[in-house]
């Protein structure tokens, strides 16, 4: 009997573990399975690169950024545009691995991908290597090419998309770096260890402080609870809960109204509206424009952050004029300044619009999508009057377009440095146009740059604005 119960408790111990192995099994392939083929380090991936000419990757007009050939008897991948999508594409090393969309569309590039384990690869002319698929993006190679220049020598982000698809036209990150494995290679430990962070993809990475900029954000919420009807008297400088907040210049402009506070980017009249619309209105209009919330794009994206639990009068005060413990990345502020322009929706923004196959055939396509409705239309409207006047009138007129109405909003943001030094401001134009039709929506800033961005950030919007217009 004891014989019996011991061979039974060995038995059941062996299928406990066989259960086990089994469970294991079904996790790794059903759970784990795309990211162990994904990964860098896995043979099968090693052995697709060595025997698939990887596929090409061109802009929306057909432009080739990227492609792949044989130099020496090794496969090279090529940038011709070298710097210019360091931070849309990223590189493909044999050494340094992948990012960007080399790394999230590398199974397409490849022909890892599910249709092509169905349908086959293609065999390129000599029979030797096989075909991965080509990527085509949404990008306009000369928007990107201008937004690049126009950066120049300066840190900072270009973001331009068309409000009312999410197509991504121009992402532009500095300092950037030549994504050609021979230069990456040279210029690898000195980027590892620069205090500039080339590799940081500021467009869409980057967390910075809105300034200004945010003050659409915080009249949407002043029109939506009906305080944009009311008169306000601008002395310059308020003070709240002993802090001291001022207009530029300390500037008073006696009574005026919201439109003209926006225009004039007044500081006192938004701080002080911020505090009537109290916490919970503040976090309900951060919450609605997507603070918080992940952003599912080809690439990855930092999330906008609002650090606050309990808010005291100066810290709303602060968040109501795009100051205080906030941070938001460059491509998110276009998604909502696209929202604004596309009557209160957010549509999902893409880079990649078709996948094909060597020999032409689409294997996915990714059309417009819906990310959310943040403000009713009848809110977005006034905000578009709102944000046009600030072109028409105000700090804005740097951006101004002629024969075409322009919608934007400017923002010096203070920083951590900026306590130390005050010419360390973050310089910021968002805008869209043209107001009645919106066509593209645009959003700069440039780093501890040390002026307005009325002065220097406007300028740059205009020029990536008109000359995307001229071609429509």
């Amino acid at each position: 009997m004891k014989e019996n119960k011991k061979i039974i408790e060995v038995l059941i111990a062996i299928c406990s573990l066989f259960f086990i192995l089994v469970g294991y099994l079904t996790y790794i392939q059903v759970f784990k399975s795309k990211e162990i083929v994904q990964n860098t380090y896995n043979r099968r991936q090693y052995q697709a690169d060595e025997n698939t000419t990887r596929g090409q990757i061109i802009d929306r007009k057909g432009i080739v950024l990227a492609f792949s050939e044989e130099r020496d008897n090794t496969q090279q991948r090529i940038y011709p545009y070298s710097s210019l999508y360091s931070h849309v594409i990223g590189y493909n090393s044999k050494v340094y691995g992948r990012s960007l969309l080399e790394e999230s569309y590398n199974n397409y590039l490849l022909g890892l991908d599910e249709y092509t384990k169905v349908f086959g690869l293609f065999k390129s002319s000599n029979q030797d290597k096989k075909l991965g698929n080509n990527l085509s993006l949404t990008i306009d190679h000369e928007l990107q090419k201008l937004g690049h220049e126009l950066l120049g020598n300066r840190n900072g982000a270009v973001v331009a998309m068309n409000p009312k698809t999410g197509e991504i036209l121009a992402l532009v990150s500095k300092p950037d770096f030549d994504t050609n494995e021979e230069v990456l290679a040279k210029g690898w430990k000195a980027m590892v260890e620069s205090q500039e962070a080339p590799f940081l993809a500021r467009a869409t990475q980057g967390l910075y402080t809105p300034g200004s900029t945010f003050k659409v954000v915080t009249a949407a919420a002043i029109i939506e609870n009906g305080l944009d009807e009311e008169r306000f008297n601008d002395k310059g400088v308020i003070t709240i809960d002993g802090k001291e907040i001022s207009n530029s210049g300390r500037k008073a402009y006696g009574e005026i109204d919201l439109k003209k506070a926006l225009a004039v980017s007044s500081n006192v009249i938004f701080a002080q509206l911020g505090v009537t619309l109290g916490q919970e209105k503040l976090e309900d209009i951060f919450r609605r424009v997507g603070f918080g919330t992940d952003i599912t794009f080809d690439i990855p994206v930092s999330k906008s952050l609002f650090q606050y639990e309990k808010m005291e009068p100066n810290d709303m005060a602060a968040v109501a004029i795009g100051q205080g413990k906030i941070l938001v990345s460059p491509l998110h502020l276009a998604m909502i300044t696209s929202g604004i322009a596309n009557n209160g929706v957010i549509m999902k923004p893409y880079l990649v619009s078709n996948i094909t196959s060597p020999t032409g055939k689409e294997i996915k396509s990714f059309k417009r999508e819906e990310f959310k409705q943040i403000m009713e239309p009848d809110i977005a409207a006034k905000l578009k009057n709102m944000m046009q006047e600030v072109v028409d009138s105000g700090t804005g007129k740097k951006a101004a377009i002629k024969g075409i109405k322009v919608a934007g909003k400017t923002g010096t943001a203070e920083n951590e440095l900026t306590a130390q030094k005050k010419d360390k401001a973050h310089a910021w134009f968002i805008g869209f146009a043209p107001v009645e039709n919106p066509q593209i929506a645009v959003v700069v800033v440039l780093e501890y740059s040390g002026s307005s961005g009325g002065t220097i950030a406007a300028p740059i919007a205009q020029k990536i604005m008109d000359n995307y217009l001229k071609d429509k």
